[in-house]
Protein backbone atom coordinates (compact mmCIF):
# COMPACT_ATOMS: atom_id res chain seq x y z
CA UNK A 1 0.00 0.00 0.00
CA UNK A 2 1.10 3.24 -1.19
CA UNK A 3 1.93 6.17 1.90
CA UNK A 4 -1.64 8.00 2.89
CA UNK A 5 0.34 11.37 3.55
CA UNK A 6 1.40 12.12 0.17
CA UNK A 7 -0.87 14.82 -0.94
CA UNK A 8 -1.37 16.62 -4.71
CA UNK A 9 0.19 20.41 -5.30
CA UNK A 10 -1.61 21.54 -8.52
CA UNK A 11 0.14 23.79 -11.20
CA UNK A 12 -1.98 26.11 -13.21
CA UNK A 13 -2.06 25.73 -16.59
CA UNK A 14 -1.02 29.03 -18.37
CA UNK A 15 -4.55 30.11 -19.03
CA UNK A 16 -6.83 30.28 -16.35
CA UNK A 17 -9.44 32.52 -17.97
CA UNK A 18 -12.53 31.16 -19.37
CA UNK A 19 -14.20 28.32 -17.03
CA UNK A 20 -10.81 27.76 -15.49
CA UNK A 21 -11.78 29.23 -12.00
CA UNK A 22 -14.98 26.49 -11.93
CA UNK A 23 -12.39 23.99 -13.11
CA UNK A 24 -10.48 24.65 -9.93
CA UNK A 25 -13.06 24.23 -7.27
CA UNK A 26 -14.05 21.26 -9.20
CA UNK A 27 -10.68 19.44 -9.06
CA UNK A 28 -10.27 21.07 -5.28
CA UNK A 29 -13.42 19.39 -4.41
CA UNK A 30 -12.79 15.99 -5.98
CA UNK A 31 -9.67 16.18 -3.76
CA UNK A 32 -10.66 17.05 -0.69
CA UNK A 33 -8.16 16.83 1.76
CA UNK A 34 -5.68 15.36 -1.17
CA UNK A 35 -5.31 18.35 -3.11
CA UNK A 36 -3.90 20.85 -0.29
CA UNK A 37 -1.83 23.39 -2.39
CA UNK A 38 -2.21 25.32 -5.52
CA UNK A 39 0.50 27.17 -7.84
CA UNK A 40 -0.67 30.15 -9.68
CA UNK A 41 1.69 29.78 -12.83
CA UNK A 42 1.00 32.59 -15.44
CA UNK A 43 3.29 33.77 -18.05
CA UNK A 44 3.50 37.78 -20.19
CA UNK A 45 1.50 39.44 -18.14
CA UNK A 46 2.17 42.26 -15.91
CA UNK A 47 1.42 42.37 -12.04
CA UNK A 48 -1.65 43.82 -12.35
CA UNK A 49 -3.08 41.46 -14.95
CA UNK A 50 -1.67 39.06 -12.89
CA UNK A 51 -3.24 40.02 -9.81
CA UNK A 52 -7.01 40.18 -12.05
CA UNK A 53 -6.11 36.55 -12.59
CA UNK A 54 -5.25 35.24 -9.40
CA UNK A 55 -8.50 37.04 -7.55
CA UNK A 56 -11.17 34.27 -8.08
CA UNK A 57 -8.59 31.35 -7.73
CA UNK A 58 -7.10 32.74 -4.27
CA UNK A 59 -10.28 33.12 -3.02
CA UNK A 60 -11.46 29.32 -4.26
CA UNK A 61 -8.47 28.18 -2.64
CA UNK A 62 -9.11 29.77 0.97
CA UNK A 63 -12.83 28.65 0.53
CA UNK A 64 -11.49 25.31 0.38
CA UNK A 65 -8.13 26.08 2.86
CA UNK A 66 -5.61 25.17 0.27
CA UNK A 67 -2.78 26.87 0.16
CA UNK A 68 -2.20 29.47 -2.73
CA UNK A 69 1.20 29.51 -4.15
CA UNK A 70 2.53 32.12 -6.35
CA UNK A 71 5.70 30.56 -9.49
CA UNK A 72 8.63 33.09 -9.24
CA UNK A 73 7.44 35.97 -7.78
CA UNK A 74 8.00 37.55 -4.70
CA UNK A 75 6.44 41.00 -5.12
CA UNK A 76 3.19 38.99 -6.35
CA UNK A 77 3.45 37.01 -3.53
CA UNK A 78 3.41 39.86 -1.34
CA UNK A 79 1.12 42.53 -3.20
CA UNK A 80 -1.47 38.60 -2.96
CA UNK A 81 -0.94 37.91 0.37
CA UNK A 82 -0.42 34.45 -0.96
CA UNK A 83 0.26 32.02 0.91
CA UNK A 84 3.74 31.10 -0.19
CA UNK A 85 6.36 31.81 -3.78
CA UNK A 86 7.97 29.11 -5.38
CA UNK A 87 11.00 30.17 -6.75
CA UNK A 88 13.32 28.90 -9.42
CA UNK A 89 16.97 28.69 -9.65
CA UNK A 90 17.03 32.05 -11.13
CA UNK A 91 14.27 33.90 -9.05
CA UNK A 92 15.89 35.31 -6.44
CA UNK A 93 17.48 34.79 -2.87
CA UNK A 94 15.45 32.32 -0.17
CA UNK A 95 16.89 34.92 2.52
CA UNK A 96 15.55 38.15 1.09
CA UNK A 97 12.11 36.40 0.05
CA UNK A 98 11.72 35.54 3.26
CA UNK A 99 12.60 38.81 4.71
CA UNK A 100 10.62 40.46 2.30
CA UNK A 101 7.74 37.97 2.78
CA UNK A 102 7.85 36.99 6.57
CA UNK A 103 8.49 34.04 8.85
CA UNK A 104 4.30 32.83 7.83
CA UNK A 105 4.83 32.56 4.26
CA UNK A 106 6.09 29.51 2.51
CA UNK A 107 8.77 29.56 0.50
CA UNK A 108 9.70 26.44 -2.20
CA UNK A 109 12.95 25.94 -4.42
CA UNK A 110 13.53 24.66 -7.88
CA UNK A 111 16.28 21.97 -6.96
CA UNK A 112 16.28 20.34 -10.44
CA UNK A 113 18.38 16.49 -9.62
CA UNK A 114 20.59 18.57 -7.55
CA UNK A 115 21.35 17.30 -3.85
CA UNK A 116 23.36 20.02 -3.26
CA UNK A 117 21.01 22.95 -4.34
CA UNK A 118 18.48 20.98 -2.15
CA UNK A 119 20.35 21.21 1.15
CA UNK A 120 21.86 24.63 0.06
CA UNK A 121 18.00 25.56 -0.09
CA UNK A 122 17.12 23.80 3.29
CA UNK A 123 20.10 25.69 4.89
CA UNK A 124 18.65 29.23 3.90
CA UNK A 125 15.04 28.39 5.07
CA UNK A 126 13.37 26.93 2.44
CA UNK A 127 9.92 25.26 3.82
CA UNK A 128 10.08 22.61 0.75
CA UNK A 129 12.43 21.76 -2.18
CA UNK A 130 11.07 19.99 -5.41
CA UNK A 131 13.35 17.88 -7.51
CA UNK A 132 12.44 17.12 -11.10
CA UNK A 133 11.31 16.95 -14.44
CA UNK A 134 11.08 12.83 -13.26
CA UNK A 135 9.23 11.97 -16.95
CA UNK A 136 8.61 14.28 -19.73
CA UNK A 137 6.68 17.26 -19.02
CA UNK A 138 3.95 18.64 -21.31
CA UNK A 139 3.96 21.89 -19.22
CA UNK A 140 7.00 22.59 -18.92
CA UNK A 141 10.56 21.97 -20.68
CA UNK A 142 13.24 19.93 -19.08
CA UNK A 143 16.59 18.54 -19.11
CA UNK A 144 17.00 17.70 -15.60
CA UNK A 145 15.94 13.96 -15.13
CA UNK A 146 16.55 13.28 -11.08
CA UNK A 147 16.74 9.51 -9.83
CA UNK A 148 14.08 8.09 -8.15
CA UNK A 149 16.35 7.95 -5.12
CA UNK A 150 17.38 11.54 -4.56
CA UNK A 151 13.89 11.14 -2.90
CA UNK A 152 14.71 8.25 -0.46
CA UNK A 153 17.96 10.14 0.23
CA UNK A 154 16.32 13.18 1.22
CA UNK A 155 13.28 12.02 3.07
CA UNK A 156 15.47 10.03 4.79
CA UNK A 157 17.82 12.86 6.21
CA UNK A 158 15.87 15.67 6.10
CA UNK A 159 12.55 16.85 7.78
CA UNK A 160 11.70 19.21 5.07
CA UNK A 161 8.64 18.07 2.72
CA UNK A 162 9.84 17.25 -0.79
CA UNK A 163 8.12 17.76 -4.09
CA UNK A 164 8.06 15.55 -7.34
CA UNK A 165 7.44 17.08 -10.50
CA UNK A 166 7.17 16.51 -14.18
CA UNK A 167 5.04 14.67 -15.74
CA UNK A 168 3.68 13.07 -12.92
CA UNK A 169 0.83 10.88 -13.72
CA UNK A 170 -1.79 8.52 -11.58
CA UNK A 171 0.13 5.63 -13.98
CA UNK A 172 3.60 6.49 -13.28
CA UNK A 173 3.36 8.28 -9.91
CA UNK A 174 3.55 4.87 -7.30
CA UNK A 175 7.73 4.86 -7.35
CA UNK A 176 7.71 8.43 -6.20
CA UNK A 177 5.02 8.22 -3.66
CA UNK A 178 7.04 4.80 -2.25
CA UNK A 179 10.14 6.74 -2.38
CA UNK A 180 8.94 9.02 -0.02
CA UNK A 181 7.65 11.99 -2.51
CA UNK A 182 5.44 14.59 0.29
CA UNK A 183 3.55 16.01 -2.66
CA UNK A 184 3.17 15.30 -6.26
CA UNK A 185 3.26 18.34 -8.70
CA UNK A 186 1.03 18.09 -11.09
CA UNK A 187 -0.75 20.42 -14.26
CA UNK A 188 -1.37 18.56 -17.80
CA UNK A 189 -2.08 14.99 -15.83
CA UNK A 190 -5.32 17.17 -14.61
CA UNK A 191 -6.17 20.29 -16.66
CA UNK A 192 -5.40 18.15 -20.06
CA UNK A 193 -8.34 16.41 -19.40
CA UNK A 194 -11.57 15.98 -17.23
CA UNK A 195 -9.92 17.78 -13.74
CA UNK A 196 -12.75 15.60 -11.74
CA UNK A 197 -11.28 12.21 -12.42
CA UNK A 198 -7.75 13.16 -13.23
CA UNK A 199 -7.76 14.08 -9.08
CA UNK A 200 -9.94 10.64 -8.46
CA UNK A 201 -7.25 8.55 -10.13
CA UNK A 202 -4.59 10.01 -8.40
CA UNK A 203 -6.31 9.55 -5.05
CA UNK A 204 -7.33 5.91 -5.61
CA UNK A 205 -3.42 5.54 -5.90
CA UNK A 206 -2.29 7.82 -2.64
CA UNK A 207 -5.57 6.66 -0.33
Amino acid sequence: MLMADCQLYLISPLDVVGDFPDRLDRALAAGEGLATAFQFRVKDVDQHEAARLAAPLQEICAARDVGFIVNDSVPLAKRLKADGVHLGQGDGDIREAREELGRDVQIGVTCHASRHLAMEAGEAGADYVAFGAFFPSETKASDHRPEVDVLEWWSGLFEIPCVAIGGITPDNCAPLVEAGADFLAVSNAVWGSDEVAAVKAFAEKLR
